[in-house]
């Protein structure tokens, strides 16, 4: 038997038990874990049968965790209809949920049995979804290579991306993926970006003006490619791409961000990627297509390369 749980927004028939959900990062909480469950549970659900998540991340992190946890672990499947999910999301089994004002810091690694990517989705997108999901585009071609770097923004001026670049970033991070499943050593590669950008991302949710993953993942690549400047010696024309594409397509961070950088630092402390509460870490760039994966930064630099990010 199979489930379906899908974003309302998407058009999505299905001979099969739907139940719809609001997407978004709100939707990620206990409370529609719970609520998925007991839908299952209505439904007499089995291990053997199959939840099908249709939707953009957020409905795959959610539905992927709820699968993790029915039962101990019943099979599912995603149909990702957002650029940001056919990407990211999608790829490498990491499901779970906001709590207590912390993202995804309650999961699972736990890999679809399949994954329905049709590009004909991309058709029906708002621009900042587009923009969302092709700031982590930007973000995977920075670890592969120049070429993929340049593509990766050639498609703002354009308006629009290939199908071949969206297969190359799929590969890109789905080799990753396979080579380090549990995120071990070189999938850390993936969180470039993402110190900074989680941190905000959790402080604008706090300051009830919620921005899309991608605004924060672009934000966050800023200022770790300032990071990556000053610690490894990355080309500072990286950083002056980025600080471009930011502001020109992004637009300037809230200036209330600024106001508590404490918070933030708080924020960066509490990250999963931290082996101690002592230090904060990060992934960096020495060079387009050569990642570092474990690098520690002061906290008077870190708080330098907010206020750059800031200034902008």
């Amino acid at each position: 038997m199979k489930f379906v749980i899908r974003d309302r927004k998407t058009p999505y028939s299905s001979p099969y038990p739907t139940l719809v959900i609001r997407g978004g990062e709100g939707c990620k909480n206990l409370r529609q874990v719970q609520r998925i469950w007991k839908w299952l549970i209505a439904h007499e659900a089995t291990r053997q049968d199959t939840l099908i998540c249709v939707g953009g991340g957020s409905i795959s992190d959610l539905g992927g965790f709820a699968a993790a946890t029915y039962k101990r672990g019943m099979k599912w499947e995603v149909v990702p209809t957002t650029l940001l999910s056919m990407v990211d999301a999608s790829i490498g089994g990491k499901t779970g949920i906001d709590y207590e004002g912390y993202k995804n810091v309650i999961g699972a690694i736990y890999p679809p049995k399949k994954n329905h990517t049709h590009a004909h989705y991309l058709d029906t997108l708002s621009r900042e979804d587009w923009l969302s999901g092709m700031a982590e585009v930007v973000k995977t071609a920075l670890l592969a290579d120049e070429q993929c770097y340049a593509d990766a923004l050639q498609c703002y001026e354009a308006e629009t991306i290939g199908q071949a670049l969206i297969e190359r970033i799929r590969a890109i991070k789905d080799d990753i993926v396979r080579h380090d499943p549990k995120e071990k050593g070189m999938r850390k590669q993936l969180n470039l970006g993402h110190t900074v950008g989680h941190a905000l991302e959790q402080m604008a949710w706090r300051q009830h003006a919620p921005i899309a993953h991608g605004w924060a993942v672009m934000q966050g690549l800023v200022a770790e490619a300032y990071l990556s400047v000053v610690l490894l010696g990355l080309d500072r024309e990286v950083l002056r791409q980025l600080s471009h594409v930011m502001v020109q397509y992004y637009g300037h961070v809230p200036c209330s961000y600024c106001k508590d950088e404490n918070a933030l630092m708080a924020l960066m402390r509490q990250d999963k990627k931290n082996q101690s509460a002592e230090a904060i870490h990060f992934t960096l760039l020495s060079a387009v297509g050569q990642p570092q994966i474990n690098q520690v930064a002061e906290e008077g630099l870190i708080r330098e390369s907010l206020e750059y990010l800031f200034s902008l």
